[in-house]
């Protein structure tokens, strides 16, 4: 039987009814825009709107716009995802979105889900309430889980601040500047006299950093119908991402709620709240989170969790969206420190890995990455629930950052990397996710819309003109392929993780790390019965021949990948042979 045919049959195979009491580190995610994925049906294509793509936002040819992604499609491609060995599905925002935003000339639609003006309903152009139903019990029916792309942080854009009308751009005012009780400034007239930062009933006029001012058309466009308040949003201009703008300011001009506030904090509670009683969702992915106050989250999470729990959902899992491009660990631990985050994305390991496999840092620093897993609330143990990846949407695919960060290689040397990073994915410490097109070498030429390939045949020529690794394919085709040299080897390495709870909740030692491109050792330990797991990677483009410590009960291996010696040298010790760029999976029972 072909592997991939086995694969699909085993997880087919697995009982469906225990999928609940799977811990979030016990997870293979795979991550998609609905929108880019496929379309299981084309009547939904322009949201049930009509006039040009201004209107409807959808323009196939365009990198920019809605091509015609559903949710059909994606329960349809249900298969797929499984065979790769993927046990958890995270999908893009699927609420009703603005379709189109932007000054002129420089429009573009909310395919990706992030400019909400409904919170209670799928986008027309993504289905409805009905299909993302069928698709979340389809899901959970093979004993898959469906996470969530949620936003607390903002909502379309559809405040707009009078003296920044036309000026494509507004500056962000501090309170220093232009305090809630004045209007205009620290000179102005007296507005919000008795507002004291904590009474919330004495904040009444918006109108105090700028004039907020709404178009007739969109001034009841958001649902609820709280969030059409302007009193609920900062209303201070754009963010500068630095000190108090990062929290207050508009992220590109969108709406920035006034978190602190607590009608705006149980709105959110109820908003999502919803959505686990109606569909028994598992767990969410939380944007922008960094750009929230603690205190919101402090409420928000504890309060779904329980929500979630007492929908008989258990391992509920919450993760935040706290963004860096640094290898800086105590960037995202501090968020659940002090935000008291469940757990974050670990966009550090990305950095690591790319730097590492690039070849552009010794594998010590993945050693460093790992020594500050303390850092995290609840140390060593909540690391094991960072959910970790290569690439993402926003900064761009894997292969593409190798190049971005300094490696020049040639497409064959490009592969070897990517398989090699996604080996570490796969079974180092952490939740790995895929983002949907790695599987399929898609490359692109960056982030953001560059890196949102379709999986369907794609009529975007930017798109089309890339050249992908490991095929002679192109984006012009469908590109579902359970043959392709990445795909297989992400169904494989996951099968032998999800077989191995020594990789999903195992304890993680490194065992050898260097200031230079070379090997990286690291044991994992089952945690049932402590045997080890060896994993050895080799990131440089010479072969290795080296030994290396294990502990001394450690006499026999197993080749899980890769190739691995049958036996130790001596007590402790054994002898390690990897090929340039290659890897090994060895287990000591």
């Amino acid at each position: 039987m072909p592997l991939m045919i086995a694969l699909a049959a085993m997880a087919a195979a697995a009982p469906a009814a225990d999928y609940r009491a799977r811990l979030p580190e016990d997870e293979v995610i795979y991550f998609l825009l609905p929108d880019r994925f496929e379309n299981g049906d084309a009547s939904n294509d322009r949201g049930g709107l009509k006039g040009d793509r201004l209107a409807t936002g959808f323009d196939p040819t365009s990198k920019g716009f809605f091509h015609g992604g559903d949710l059909r499609g994606l329960t349809k491609r249900l298969d797929y995802i499984q065979g790769m060995g993927a046990t958890a599905v995270w999908l893009s925002p699927i609420f009703k979105n603005k379709p189109v935003q932007g000054n002129k000339g420089q429009e573009s639609a909310g395919y990706h889900g992030y400019w909400v003006t409904d919170f209670t309903r799928v986008d027309p152009h993504l289905g409805t309430d009905a299909d993302f139903k069928a698709f979340v019990d389809a899901a959970h029916a093979r004993g898959m889980k469906v996470y969530m792309d949620i936003i607390a942080n903002h909502t379309a854009d559809v405040l707009y601040p009078r003296e920044c009308e036309g000026k494509g751009e507004c500056p962000y005012r501090s309170i220093a500047d232009y305090p809630y009780q004045r209007r205009g400034g620290v000179s102005g007239a007296a507005i919000n006299p008795d507002f004291d930062g904590r009474d919330f009933s004495k904040l009444i006029d918006p109108n105090y950093a700028y004039t907020i001012t709404v178009k007739p058309v969109e001034k009841a466009i958001k649902v609820p119908a709280w969030l059409n308040e302007p009193i609920y949003y900062h209303n201070r201009g754009d963010t500068t991402f630095k000190g108090e703008s990062s929290q207050m300011g508009d992220f590109v001009g969108l709406d920035d709620l006034f978190t602190e506030h607590p009608r705006v904090v149980q709105g959110m509670i109820d908003i999502y709240g919803s959505w686990i009683d109606r569909f028994g969702v598992d767990g969410f992915r939380i944007d922008t989170a960094q750009h929230v106050n603690p205190e919101f989250w402090a409420q928000f999470a504890p309060a779904i969790m329980a929500r979630a729990r007492s929908k008989g959902i258990p391992n509920f899992h919450i993760f935040g969206e706290v963004a860096t491009s640094e290898m800086d660990p105590a960037h995202t631990a501090v968020n659940t420190r002090v935000d008291k985050l469940p757990s974050v994305l670990d966009f550090p390991f990305a950095r690591a890995v790319i730097d590492v496999v690039a070849g552009k840092a010794g594998t010590d620093e993945l050693a460093k990455l790992f020594r500050a897993d303390a850092l995290y609330e609840g140390g060593t143990e909540a690391a094991l629930r960072l959910p970790t990846f290569l690439g993402n949407h926003d900064a761009g695919r894997f292969p593409a950052l190798l190049k971005m960060f300094g490696l020049q290689a040639d497409n064959e040397e490009l592969l070897k990397r990517d398989l090699l990073g996604h080996a570490m994915l796969l079974t180092l410490r952490g939740v790995p996710t895929i983002y949907s097109g790695d599987e399929q070498g898609f490359v692109g030429k960056g982030g953001d819309q560059d890196a949102r390939q379709d999986m369907f045949a794609s009529r975007v020529a930017t798109y089309i003109e890339d050249k992908l690794l490991g095929t002679n394919a192109t984006t012009a085709q469908s590109n579902f392929d359970t043959n392709h040299p990445i795909y297989r080897e992400i169904a494989k390495l996951a099968h032998i993780r999800t077989s191995n709870p020594a990789l999903t909740r195992g304890r993680q030692v490194v065992r050898f790390a260097s200031e230079k491109p070379g090997l990286f050792a690291v044991s994992r330990f089952d945690p049932a019965d402590g045997h080890e797991v060896l994993l050895v990677f080799n990131t440089s483009t010479q072969p290795i021949e080296q030994n290396v410590r294990v502990e001394t009960a450690s006499s026999k291996f197993t080749t899980l990948a890769g190739a691995c010696p049958a036996t130790s040298v001596a007590p402790g010790s054994v002898q390690i042979m990897l090929p340039p760029l290659g890897y090994a999976v060895c287990d000591a029972r």
